[in-house]
């Protein structure tokens, strides 16, 4: 991969030079010093990654993520001190569209530096993620005609990545407190920050939202945000569990094994929603859902931080609805007050 560093700090950003050589496959193509000349250096020599600083002088790491997305995108992995000490800043940025956050490594005395290993394994999953996607050309469409069933409804599932937290945050904020169904959220974030996650959510929305724990059962209202490097998954009892497999899977917790294991276990119709995100994960797994008659739904590209696993979707014909961030709550709204409506005629 050909990848910037954007920091200020001459040590820092020696430390992640010397980390990132280590693999042969990769190298440095320029190094800024703050955001605004990386925002420049980008429209000139547009990397495959960039190494982003929060804190930074002339423009910090949060506006420097907001431009490059909007002008010359590419995949952005915030390296800062402290992700725990810089979650607010760490969501904003991933709203605007970075895909993920990690300390950074820090050069020891003999040279080496202290938390290589958790930076290297982060550059690992993201050369995963920006792969070139694979032909779609082989994958069955299904016709635009295709009518759902109208079965009372047993939860909403949400898939997202880069851009993922402000995305949630947009739609869990319009959603009544009553809302009467469960809602299961997998965000492509570090289990470290999830709590922090968490926390930021409940800020903005009247719904309950809580980490998922092995074995919670889903209630009305509640809101469960996967938090394990692990997959979420709904078992055959109707209940939250964590799955080591696939091993494979470049997305750890991965929207596709959701998806998937609730068409297979599933006790009523679902609305499943793909937000946006950096690769593809989720694609496959809405494609089976709405082939099952589920409502299925993926953000459009004009609002999406980063259009890939919505792109994904709409490649697979996978969607029932494809609309702007601001019409998934009130369409949820709806799917709802029609089932009630229905249900009362019955």
């Amino acid at each position: 991969m050909k990848i910037a560093i954007v920091n200020d700090m001459f040590m820092a950003a020696e430390a992640l030079r010397r980390a990132v050589v280590t693999n042969t496959s990769h190298h440095v193509v320029w190094i800024a010093e703050n955001g605004r000349d990386a925002v420049e250096r980008c429209a000139a020599d547009l990397p495959d990654l960039i190494l982003m600083d929060l804190v930074m002088p002339e423009m910090d790491g949060v506006e420097a993520t907001r431009r490059i997305m909007a002008n010359t995108p590419c995949a952005i992995l915030i390296v800062t001190a402290s992700v725990d000490g810089n979650a607010a800043q760490v969501f904003e940025a991933m709203g605007c569209g970075a895909l993920d956050a990690v300390n950074t490594p820090l050069l020891e005395m003999q040279g080496n530096a202290a938390g290589r290993a958790e930076f290297l394994a982060k550059l690992k999953t993201i050369e995963m993620l920006i792969r070139p996607r694979q032909a779609w050309s082989d994958q069955p469409k299904i016709s635009r005609a295709h009518v759902l069933s109208a079965a009372g409804y047993q939860l909403v599932a949400i898939g997202a990545s880069s851009g993922g937290p402000s995305a949630l945050m947009t739609i869990l904020a319009t959603l009544p407190a009553g809302f009467p169904l469960p809602i299961v959220v997998i965000q492509h974030v570090d289990t470290q920050f999830a709590p922090e996650l968490v926390a930021w959510l409940n800020l903005h929305t009247a719904l309950d939202v809580r980490i998922a724990k092995p074995n919670a059962r889903l209630e009305p209202g509640v809101v469960y945000v996967a938090a394990r490097d692990e997959h979420l998954v709904l078992n055959a009892w109707g209940a939250l569990s964590y799955d080591a497999q696939p091993h494979d899977s470049p997305y750890r917790p991965s929207v596709d094994v959701f998806f998937d294991s609730v068409q297979q276990h599933g006790r009523g119709r679902c609305i499943a929603i793909l937000l946006t995100g950096m690769g593809r994960d989720g694609a496959e797994g809405l494609l089976h859902l709405r082939r099952d008659g589920h409502v299925t739904i993926a953000q459009d590209q004009a609002t999406s931080a980063v259009y890939g696993m919505p792109r994904a979707a709409a490649d697979l014909d996978a969607a029932t609805h494809v609309v702007p961030l601001l019409d998934i709550a009130p369409l949820l709204m709806r799917c709802v007050e029609a089932t009630a409506v229905m249900e009362k005629t019955q």
